[in-house]
Formats: structure tokens, sequence, C-alpha cells
């Protein structure tokens, strides 16, 4: 038979109300009724009633986590660093996947807000300050991951958790140049996004430092193993004197579409293409003495901190624009054997 508040109470020998005290975390109490109540719910395997505490507390324990793609391994490891915070606090994420489409993130929004969620992880597509900035006037926690929005000022009022992608593209080009290539081939995703737009730039600065004038190849896509793939083709199909030497690929996804159009031309790694890639590639273990120089990027990490801020915001009640973090993670380049 399912264990009520009451019997919770006289187990403990405290009232109903400093049960419910112990349990929401609603206010002081001392750490030795805590105990005391903490250890009759575990004697008597106390559950309480998810709809009933959602009601009292005007809370709906849900959180709404909207990426672009939640297959990305990347993403992955968010999410995971994330559930990690909140579930212990019993706290259910409802992921979305935008597709890298401001319509359809534009709706993922609105149906989180009127899913009642109690805050929104978001890692934008781009395209919906103004409707971001209405959910936040409106009380509804967001905090953003691995992407900012588009208006400088905006991001100064919402927490955000990030990478210092324009460094990082910076030296993870330089390694490349610092092997004496010249001709770059640059895969990237859309500059609609400021991941897509902060690496290039921090690709464009790394040749500029290094006295390069020539343009690199550049081909855009979106964020997609078959965007890598096509990139290749892309590059291949101009005569063998203009192929470029090394590609640099700024997002792991692409990444391993680069890796197998590489593959599938029975080109040798690095021995006829030296390739970078912003974020680790797990296919690149297979590869022998590929060289490949990558990223070490920490989604996990960026995960668990973005939960832990945003159990902050719901516990407060939003944002105070005085008070809001911007954590930024950099990286170090490295390199497979």
């Amino acid at each position: 038979m399912k264990a009520t508040i009451k019997q919770v109470a006289a187990e403990a020998g405290v009232s109903t109300a400093t049960v419910s005290r112990v349990l929401n975390e609603t206010d002081y109490v001392s750490e030795e009724i805590k105990q005391r109540v903490l250890t009759a719910v575990n004697r008597l395997n106390y559950r309480p009633s998810a709809v009933a505490r959602s009601l009292k507390q005007d809370r709906t324990f849900m959180i709404g986590v909207i990426v672009p793609d939640i297959s990305n391994p990347y993403f992955m490891g968010v999410s995971r660093g994330v559930e990690d915070v909140v579930g212990p606090q019993e706290f259910q994420l409802m992921f979305c996947s935008s597709d890298e489409n401001s319509d359809k993130e534009k709706r993922l929004l609105k149906l989180l807000q009127e899913k009642r969620v109690d805050a929104i992880l978001l890692a934008t597509a781009g395209g919906n300050d103004a409707v971001v900035m209405q959910l936040v006037d409106s009380g509804l926690p967001v905090v953003l991951v691995d992407r900012r929005l588009d208006s400088v000022e905006m991001n100064q009022r919402l927490d955000l958790v990030v990478e210092d992608n324009a460094n990082g593209a910076y030296h993870l080009t330089s390694k490349l140049l610092e092997q004496g290539h010249v001709r770059l081939g640059v895969v990237n995703g859309p500059t609609t996004t400021s991941t897509g737009r902060e690496r290039f730039e921090g690709v464009l600065q790394a040749m500029q430092a290094f006295g390069l004038n020539a343009e690199p190849m550049v081909f855009n896509g979106r964020f997609s193993a078959g965007d890598g793939i096509q990139a290749v083709k892309y590059f291949l199909n101009a005569s063998r004197q203009e192929w470029p030497t090394a590609i640099i690929s700024l997002n792991n996804r692409m990444s391993l579409g680069v890796l197998l159009e590489i593959v599938h031309h029975n080109l040798r790694i690095p021995g006829e293409l030296t390739v970078a890639s912003f974020g680790e590639v797990e296919a690149g273990l297979l590869l022998q003495n590929s060289g490949l120089f990558y990223i070490d990027q920490h989604p996990y990490e960026m995960g668990r901190k973005a939960g832990e801020i945003l159990l902050s915001r719901i516990r407060d009640g939003g944002s105070d624009s005085s008070d809001v973090v911007h954590e930024i993670y950099s990286h170090e380049v490295k390199q497979l054997p």
C-alpha cells in the first residue's frame, strides 16, 4: 500500500507541514528534523504526487531543451550533463530538435511555453531573438548553450554557456599554417548561427596573422555529415593543382562526412590531405596515422554548468540582468597519432 504524507509525519514525529517543507525545500528546517523526515521517507518508500506538487508549487518540473540535432554526439553530451544535474532534483527534460530551421525553432519555443515548462535551454538556429526575449520578459527563464543570439545587447541579458569559438578556430587553423599549408578548404555551417560566424572569423584571423592574403576555398552547409561529404566533392572538383592541401571542418558532424569522402576517394590522410576538425571525431580513431588535428570540446561539462544555472533561475524566478552568468569554455588543440 502506498505511503501517505501523514504516515511519514507520524513516523518522523513532525507535522505534515514540516514534511512538506523538507521535501520542497521551501523554508528552513533544522538538520536534525530534516534527517528524521528523510529517514522516514526512505523507510516508508514514500513518493510524493508529482501532480500535487506541481499544483502546489506552480511548477511542472519540466525543462524544455531545443538543440539543432539531438542525435549529434556533441548535443548528446550537453543533454546528459544537464540531466545529471536537474534529474536528482526531480526535473524532467523535454527534448526538441530544430533541424537548424528558425521557423521550426520558433514553433518549438511557443510550444514549450504552452506546455508551461519551468525553463528552456536553447542552442539557437538564429533569427528568433524577439521571440526569445518575449519569453524572458514573461518571466520564463531561458539559458543559451553553445550559441549566442544575433543581438549583442540581448545576449547581455541572458545566461549563456558557450565556447570561445573564434579563438579555438584560430589555434586550429594555426596548426595547419605552421605545417606550411597555404591552400585551405574550409567546411562551415550556416553563418546565421553564432558558431558559424565566430569560427570562420577565427580562421580568417589566423590566415591574416600568418600573412596569407589568398581567400580559402569555402563550403557552407548545415552542420551535417552529408555537408562534409559534399564539401570534399566540391573541393576535389577543381583541378588537382588547385586542390586544398588541408581541410578544416568547423563542426564534428561535418568532419565525419569529410573523412568518409576522403577515404572514399582513396586519398591518404595526411599524405595527400591534412584534416583539422572543430570537435573530436570518433571515426578518426579508425584511421591509421591520420595525424588529425581536433579541438577538444567539453559538452558534458557545459551541460552540467547549464543545468546548475537552470535550477538557480527556476528557484529565483528568472534572471536579473545584473547577475547574468556568462560561462565561456576555452579549447586545446590535440592531434591523433
